[in-house]
């Protein structure tokens, strides 16, 4: 097969999404639903009715194809998914399905306000997709959408590779970027990662302090 070639190398840029999604090179796809995040769901939807509350409002940020949107809402969850890219917005709405396609939509993570407050974000190779150099904007805005008491969780990308996507973090520099607002409550590694982010990645909750 032959070698791919793209025109975008921007990807604070819509288009460099849309030109991958449209030539099908998604390599961070996981293509289904990972194991610790049905862990979650089952541990929080426990919690939750132990002590009468609903189950969290939550947001996908940078969701691609958002197979955990339609995973979530199936649970009982009110779930947001948004992405940016045109291409990723339609590939989730196929993916999702009719009955969850209007939960998916076309949004700026910077600028997108919630109908309602949120309660968890669910992290999927948003940071990473992301340069650096933004990531303090990320958590800042990660902190304000999330009032005192809220959930961050999900999956952190841990790699010293200059290059990217996808942009790999130090926990030095994820403590240093998320401790003015939140706090760790788990740290554990990740058993069935997809090979691009095999053996660099953990799955971690923080809690908005």
């Amino acid at each position: 097969m032959d070698a791919l070639e793209f025109n975008s190398r921007d990807p604070m840029s819509p288009a460099f999404w849309d030109e991958r999604f449209g030539k099908h090179f998604t390599p961070w796809d996981r293509g289904g639903i990972p194991e610790r995040l049905r862990q979650f769901v089952k541990d929080t939807a426990h919690g939750a009715a132990a002590a009468g509350l609903p189950l969290p409002a939550t947001l996908i940020p940078g969701c691609g194809s958002a197979y955990e949107l339609a995973y979530l809402s199936e649970a009982g969850w009110d779930v947001t998914a948004i992405d940016f890219s045109p291409a990723a917005v339609a590939a989730g709405k196929e993916a999702v399905g009719p009955q969850w396609q209007d939960r998916v939509e076309e949004a700026d993570f910077f600028a997108w306000q919630p109908s309602a407050p949120l309660q968890c974000i669910y992290e999927r190779a948003f940071l990473c997709a992301l340069p650096r150099h933004l990531w303090p904007q990320v958590a800042e805005r990660w902190a304000q959408l999330l009032a005192p008491g809220g959930m961050l969780a999900g999956f952190f990308f841990f790699d010293n590779n200059p290059k990217g996507p996808p942009f790999g973090i130090t926990r030095a520099e994820l403590d240093a970027l998320l401790s003015p607002y939140f706090t760790c409550v788990a740290d554990e590694p990740v058993w069935d990662s997809i090979p691009v982010f095999a053996g660099k990645e953990r799955w971690m909750s923080w809690f908005r302090v």
